[in-house]
Order: structure tokens, then sequence, then C-alpha cells
């Protein structure tokens, strides 16, 4: 049976990949991925905000009491005996390469244009394997158009793209009014994989306190949904690869990821409530699954239900919808 796949150029030794998470910040925890099947992890996002923050306090430091006199500048530290940005991130992308012998790949997370985008370069520096750009952009001013909001998206792309030589993949929200369109012109920009799609964590309510407060809410199968979606309308369509996150849960959400196209799938959530371990569950299951139905290899079982090669492609438009509504029956 051969799990083998290729991701963004990246030849894994089967389709599952942890994606950014807490748990990725510990090595020891990496390391458990591996042993438990993992064929490559994407390491805990860097935030541009947190970038932001560690330049405004080296320029505090930096400028400290230039009103004095003179002589008192021969007391501030040279700049270069400061590592600009979090360091912390770059020495955990080098431990993490040295405790493994999977694919690293970093995480970043922005949107404005900046400094912050110059950590890609540092980030393959450090020996990630190749990079994952998040652009979470939540727009909410009235005066932006459609036009300007996915051209930050091509531009941050193109920016971080002409900065290294490795493998960029696109971290994607499925709110965009023209997906294939979007995807598409991403696509010709240079992106060497979509990742579908990222889970925006929406703000709540504290009707005690009657304050705004931060949720986080793990993912269900059920909202595999989306991105089985598109990844099967998108499959053939487009050079890059492509990764489906949100929703993926077993065995069976991964072999229908597949099977609409995708490249690998990633998994958060399942692994905070059921541990590293469930890797190998979720693996040995699609060995399973493959051998009964007789796949010999997932490059076999790759986009085998895509829209492309589907036989009633109008499943994944509107034909399904209107399906799905005339079919429904009470249960009780």
């Amino acid at each position: 049976m051969d799990l083998s796949t290729t991701y963004m150029g990246l030849k894994l030794k089967n389709p599952i990949v942890p994606s950014a998470s807490p748990l990725s910040r510990d090595i020891a925890n990496i390391k458990a991925m591996e042993d438990a099947g993992a064929a490559a992890v994407v390491i805990y996002s860097l935030f541009e905000e947190q970038l932001a923050h560690e330049q405004m306090e080296l320029d505090h430091f930096l400028t400290q009491g230039t009103e004095s006199y003179q002589e008192a500048i021969s007391y501030f530290p040279t700049q270069t005996s400061y590592e600009l940005g979090p360091d912390s991130y770059l020495n955990h992308i080098r431990k993490a390469k040295d405790a493994t012998n999977i694919p690293i790949i970093g995480s970043l997370n922005g949107v404005s244009v900046g400094g912050w985008m110059d950590y890609a370069k540092l980030m393959q520096e450090a020996g990630a394997d190749a990079l994952e750009l998040n652009v979470y952009y939540i727009p909410t001013n009235p005066n932006y158009t459609a036009t300007e909001i996915e051209s930050i998206y091509i531009n941050d792309l193109k920016r971080v793209k002409a900065s290294v030589s490795i493998p960029v993949a696109m971290k994607l929200s499925p709110f965009f009014s023209s997906m294939a369109n979007m995807i598409t012109a991403l696509d010709r920009a240079g992106a060497d994989a979509f990742v579908m799609f990222n889970r925006f964590y929406q703000p709540d309510f504290d009707l005690e306190k009657l304050e705004v407060v931060p949720t986080v809410h793990l993912s269900s199968s059920g909202e595999g949904l989306l991105p089985l979606r598109w990844i099967a309308i998108m499959h053939g369509r487009i050079k890059a690869s492509m990764a489906a996150t949100t929703g993926i849960h077993s065995a069976e959400d991964s072999l229908k990821m597949l099977m609409a196209g995708a490249d690998v799938t990633m998994m958060c959530s399942t692994l905070l409530q059921n541990g590293i371990h469930h890797i190998t569950k979720v693996l040995d299951n699609m060995m399973l699954w493959m051998e009964e139905k007789e796949y010999p290899s997932v490059e076999m079982l790759k986009g085998s239900m895509s829209q492309k090669s589907c036989a009633e492609p109008a499943a994944f438009e509107r034909a399904n919808y209107m399906k799905a509504l005339n079919n429904w029956k009470m249960t009780v």
C-alpha cells in the first residue's frame, strides 16, 4: 500500500500533516507527531503584530536617553548585539529540523506591507522546507472594493515569493466573492499550494461582564464540506497543490478530501481533542479502507471524485442544493 504523495514539490510518505497549532510549540510534540506517522508539520504561526512589538521594544532601548549628554551614547547597545524579531521562533525551526526527519513548514501570519515579510527569508535560512502564508484579513472598511482586497493577497504573495526559494502555500479564507477566480489569480502569481480553508475566530459577548471576549471553537467533521466542495471544483484547473484543512478528524474525512483532489489533509482540532497518537489511528484506518476498495496508492485515489472526474459535476453546484432540499425527509 503506497500512501506517498507530493505536496508543493515535497515528497511526503503519506498525506497527513498536522497544521499550525499550539501543539507544535514543544519540540517533543513535533517529534511525537513524526513518530505517530505525520508526513510533515506546520509550525505555529509567527504574527506580524509580534514582529512589530519587538521592533518597537528595540527602538525604545536604542533611543532611550538620547536627549542626554553626548558621552551617554557610549552605553547604548549596538544594533548588532540584537537579533531583530522573535528569535525563539527561528531557533524553534532549527531545533525541529535537528530533531526530525520530516519537512518542517513555517507559518507567517500578517497582512500589511512591511518588514514582517522579511522573516520569510529568515525562516528559510533557519531550515524551513516550505512556508505557509496566512493573510488573516477581515475587511471592515466599506470603501474597499473586492478588487482592492484581492490585490492585498496577490501582492503579499509576490513579495514573499521574491524573497525565498522554498515553496510558499497560501492559506485562504472561504469568503472571496469569486473563489475560483481568486485561486486562479494566486496560482498565476506563483502560489505553490493552497490551504483551504482558514477558520476565522469569531468574537463573543459576555453578558455578565458586558465585554467582548475571544472564543475558540474546535472544528467538527461537518465543516469539511466547504473545503471539500472547492477542492473538488479546482482540481485539475490549477498548477498548485491543494491542502484540505478544517473538519479533518478521521480517516473518512481525509479520504474524502483526497478523492476531491487534495494532495494532503491537515489536522488540528482532532489532535487537540484526541491526542497526537490519533494520527496513527487515522493512517491505519485509511489503509484498511484502501485495501478493501482496492486502491493501491493515494495517487490513484486523488481526484477520483473531483468535479472534473465526476459523472455528475453539477452535484458541486446549484443542482446539489436543490436535490438536498427536495430529498429531505422528517425523521420524527
